[in-house]
């Protein structure tokens, strides 16, 4: 199942519009869409290398863009959720998010942006917690320009290795990311 995805990754990631899709995945993956960049970043810097670090700048620049409408989301939208979220025992989990933001403010969104937890949990909770947006914008820049930067950065330095490497262990490697993410949504809400 990974490898097909992979596979298909791969092939969207030659085509002439792909710098486009990235964009619109890094976008859309920082505030609704399940599927992270790096799964269309690292085979269009396999492919290009020497285009690497303009992809990972792009991707940068599209998720913190999303990021801005996931904060939006959690600015603006918080009050049709809140009482779902009452009503469902997670109250607590969104007073937790909003005390994490009132005493780590930009380091939470820049740790947010460079681990493989969910980015758009942290933009929308960003938007909850009212975080000034110039901050919110720069600790997205620098957390997500890490992230994205490290992968590039990667490709080019291992160049076939890495794909070699990543195509020896993609069901585990996809496996394991589906777990993770499943763990870090959960551990986040239920902390």
């Amino acid at each position: 199942m990974w490898r097909r995805l992979y596979d298909w990754v791969v092939a969207a990631a030659g085509h002439r519009h792909a710098p486009r899709w990235l964009a619109v995945l890094a976008f859309t993956e920082a505030c609704v869409f399940p599927i992270p960049p790096e799964a269309m970043l690292a085979p269009m810097t396999l492919a290009r290398p020497r285009r690497g670090w303009h992809y990972a700048l792009l991707a940068t620049l599209a998720s913190t863009a999303g990021g801005l409408v996931g904060y939006a989301i959690g600015m603006w939208f918080i009050d049709v959720v809140q009482p779902a979220l009452a009503q469902l025992g997670y109250l607590g989990a969104y007073h937790q998010a909003q005390a994490w933001f009132s005493r780590y403010g930009v380091l939470i969104v820049v740790l947010a942006g460079f681990t493989p937890i969910p980015y758009k949990v942290f933009t929308i909770a960003a938007g909850v917690a009212g975080m000034i947006v110039a901050p919110f914008v720069l600790a997205s820049l620098v957390g997500r320009g890490l992230r994205f930067g490290l992968v590039a950065g990667l490709v080019i330095w291992l160049g076939p290795a890495f794909e070699a490497h990543v195509l020896k262990y993609i069901n585990w490697i996809g496996w394991c990311c589906l777990v993770a993410a499943i763990l870090s949504l959960t551990g986040f809400v239920l902390a």
